[in-house]
């Protein structure tokens, strides 16, 4: 197996748990038209194909109009409470940091917009890590489409056995997967562990990359 030179995160559910502030901006929506709240378990099972998907599925039978209108609510508030409760799982910087110093290339991979990326990045200390961020509104496709992941492995250049993506859900099992990464699943994250099943690695928290013999 060729040493892995470039290591490609997810975000949500991954490096952050955002899911209080995401649950905030589709309540915020939710309550523009007369809807019920929802609990933070009711969101979990809404994230992770995008912000259009989760509108999509929080306001069942809105029209397209209503869902335009929904979507711009949520991703302005999100975009003006992106940190409010969202935090870096335990052990995160010091990982990244590890990793960097170690001579990892790393990259950013959401299926959040790329604004709403490099904001939460910064506002959490972790943009440094994370010179390349591909986000939803990057390419025509995202995960768990595997176009993402291969457009980053040409980016850098690189053989796709040389690179290694990193995540919680099915969506980044699969991209990684279809462009013939290594995958490594988060169990920590927003996916069930059925998601993981086919993973090549899996960790029970961040830190835990630094002892997986793959990455030394």
């Amino acid at each position: 197996m060729p040493a892995i030179k470039l290591l490609i995160f997810d975000l949500d559910g991954t490096l952050i748990d955002s899911l209080p502030d995401l649950t905030d901006a589709a309540n915020r929506m939710r309550e523009h038209f007369g809807l019920s709240p929802f609990a933070i378990p009711d969101v979990r099972r809404l994230v992770g194909q995008g912000a259009r998907s989760l509108v999509e599925r929080a306001l069942p039978g809105a029209s397209e109009g209503q869902v335009e209108e929904g979507l711009q609510i949520f991703l302005d508030y999100n975009l003006a409470h992106i940190a409010d409760k969202t935090r870096s799982y335990p052990g995160v910087a010091e990982t990244l940091k590890a990793l960097h110093d170690r001579g990892f290339a790393m990259a950013l991979l959401s299926n959040k917009n790329v604004a709403l990326c490099r904001e939460v990045l910064e506002k959490l200390g972790l943009d440094r890590f994370f010179p390349t961020v591909l986000g939803a509104d990057s390419l025509p496709f995202r995960k768990p489409s595997p176009e993402p992941v291969l457009a980053l492995v040409k980016k850098f250049e690189l053989d796709p056995r040389e690179c290694a993506m990193i995540g919680d859900s099915i969506n980044d099992m699969a991209a990684g997967e279809g462009a013939g990464v290594i995958t490594i699943g988060c169990r920590y994250g927003y996916g069930e562990a059925s998601e993981l099943a086919g993973a090549d690695f899996q960790v029970e928290d961040l830190p835990s990359l630094l002892a997986l013999p793959v990455l030394n």
